[in-house]
């Protein structure tokens, strides 16, 4: 048994498994208590680059009810109306637009944008993160919340490749566009993550899946393809838009200015 908290076990397997872990906060957690913020993101599917797991449940709890933190669990303190939590699983949890806004205040604005991307893409309606912004006026995080609002895109293909966006942006270049489509004689040449058509600048993002070989060969022979139809081609990897930010900056640019 592996003890993840003062009165809660759980088998060893068990407890990297999150709705088991959730079930078993729950357990001991007020009859009020909803599951939110990071862990309700995970319940229902969003991707939160940016932020390492912390491991923990997080709850929310009225501001009226006395709950402490605890070696499994982070207690946050907020109003809840009812029309904002769900139930998924059996498990009560924030609706996806109120874990949206619980999170605005709580992580970069590149994961938000990430996650917002994501959430148009599975259709939540444009309109209600209009709503979300009225109803949290004021609240930490609306004012970037706004910003990230206005740079979302349900075309993002991978949560980096949002972060990598946001990054161009905040740096004031041009907005690329999206999944765009190249052709060359008339024939289909590749969907690309960002392009600037006008200056034939295209720029990929290469996640875990293109080590893969065949990924790999395939990539190769595209960016071929893309070189003779006169584009000019960056690649970047997590490593360069997390650890040399600037530097992808600076290329972007002068591939942008001709240089």
């Amino acid at each position: 048994m592996a003890r993840t908290s003062r009165d809660t076990y759980l088998p060893q397997t068990a407890s990297k498994q999150l709705r088991q872990r959730v079930a078993a906060v729950l357990m001991g957690a007020p009859e009020t208590a909803v599951v939110s913020h990071f862990t309700a993101a995970a319940l229902w599917g969003l991707e939160i680059p940016l932020v390492p797991d912390d491991g923990l449940v997080h709850l929310t709890v009225p501001a009226t009810v006395r709950a402490r933190n605890r070696a499994d669990r982070k207690i946050h303190s907020a109003a809840l109306p009812e029309q904002r939590v769900q139930r998924r699983g059996g498990i009560r949890l924030t609706s996806p637009g109120r874990t949206w806004l619980d999170l605005a205040g709580v992580i970069p604005p590149g994961a938000l944008l990430a996650i917002t991307d994501q959430m148009l893409a599975r259709k939540y309606p444009r309109e209600h993160f209009d709503r979300l912004l009225a109803e949290g006026r004021g609240a930490r995080g609306i004012r970037i919340a706004r910003r990230v609002m206005a740079a979302a895109d349900p075309r993002a293909g991978s949560p980096m490749e949002s972060v990598l966006r946001w990054l161009i942006l905040e740096a004031g270049l041009p907005a690329p566009d999206l999944q765009h489509v190249v052709t060359h004689d008339g024939q289909f040449v590749g969907k690309v993550d960002l392009a600037w058509a006008g200056a034939k600048v295209l720029v990929e993002f290469d996640g875990n899946v293109h080590r893969e070989r065949k990924v790999f060969v395939d990539d190769l022979r595209r960016q071929n393809g893309l070189v003779l139809a006169g584009w000019t081609v960056l690649r970047f990897t997590s490593a360069d838009v997390l650890g040399r930010p600037q530097w992808v900056i600076s290329m972007i640019r002068a591939a942008l200015s001709g240089r």
